[in-house]
């Protein structure tokens, strides 16, 4: 049984930028905001911070304040994935280096690689720091997918210890949790499957959605490993339409929109992404009023 980073909600944080960069302040007040609503761990530079449009000076100006807000009261997970073995393994040896307590590594993108190709990667990552690894499975967005057998090879890694499975395919994820079982810990990587994927085994989720409901995802999945299931089933069916609103448009672009109505300033996403279009804002906005608890 390997070491478990966190169990229930990590929030995975949208990055506020203004015209000097990563805006300190605001992403500072976010934070609290976040822990104080009982959010589980944080994850920083992954998709919906817009690591891919980042530079590594602004990565790392975001990670300290992480790290700074967060004072070790919870995880803190860097995102350091790259198509570039050689970049993946510099911006993890810089998580490590400045505190993190793991990192989440997304497959390589573009230049699609061979599962063998994704043993190599990996492995390569991991020798290379001690930080506990989470593999980020996305292939909607990569075009490249983990397969179980491929989950297993990475779990007799001693510091690869979890996966944020994004696939959407719930047989590939009962597939991992059967063949790896507590080698490979299985975190959610979609708001809608949270239940179903705690019900194959998962331990939680890393989350969009808690970045606008914290408590609210941090309940539902300890409802669930509490065994209070019936009444987390019955939540996520309630909370599916704000999920529906809230990928209506590429994340992070509805997300940036939700918290800036809630009285944030995240300034809208850097460009290629554009600002949330006006008929899918009044849907969001609906959504956004609603009680989902039971």
């Amino acid at each position: 049984m390997k070491k478990i980073l966190f169990k229930g909600v990590g929030s995975a944080v949208p990055t506020p930028f203004d015209e000097n960069g990563v805006n300190i302040s605001e992403f500072r007040k976010f934070l609290q905001f976040q822990i104080d609503n009982n959010v589980d761990a944080l994850i920083v530079c992954g998709t919906t911070g817009e690591s891919s449009t980042m530079t590594r000076d602004e990565k790392i100006i975001a990670i300290n304040c992480v790290l700074e807000v967060a004072n070790e009261k919870i995880p803190v997970i860097v995102g350091t994935g790259s198509n570039n073995t050689r970049e993946a393994i510099e911006m993890s040896k810089i998580a490590e280096r400045l505190g993190a307590n793991g990192i989440l590594v997304v497959t390589p993108y573009y230049n699609k690689t061979t599962q063998r190709g994704l043993i190599a990667h990996y492995k390569a990552i991991a020798e290379s720091v001690s930080l506990p690894i989470i593999l980020y499975n996305v292939p909607s967005r990569t075009g490249v997918n983990i397969e179980p057998q491929t989950c297993l090879e990475l779990s007799k890694i001693d510091n690869i210890v979890a996966i944020k499975e994004a696939s959407g395919n719930i047989s590939q994820v009962a597939q991992i949790s059967n063949l790896c079982g507590d080698n490979l810990y299985i975190y959610s990587g979609n708001d809608d499957q949270i239940v179903p994927i705690c019900s194959l085994g998962g331990i939680g989720v890393i989350s969009v959605l808690s970045n606008i409901k914290p408590k609210f995802v941090h309940d539902m999945v300890y409802d669930f490993l509490d065994g209070n299931i019936d009444k987390a089933r019955k939540m996520q069916l309630n909370v599916l339409p704000l999920i529906n609103s809230l990928f209506s448009e590429v994340n992070p672009i509805p997300v940036k929109y939700a918290l800036n109505e809630l009285g944030f300033n995240f300034g809208v996403p850097r460009l290629p992404l554009v600002e949330f279009s006006d008929t899918n804002k009044k849907v969001l906005r609906q959504y956004l009023k609603t009680d989902y608890y039971i």
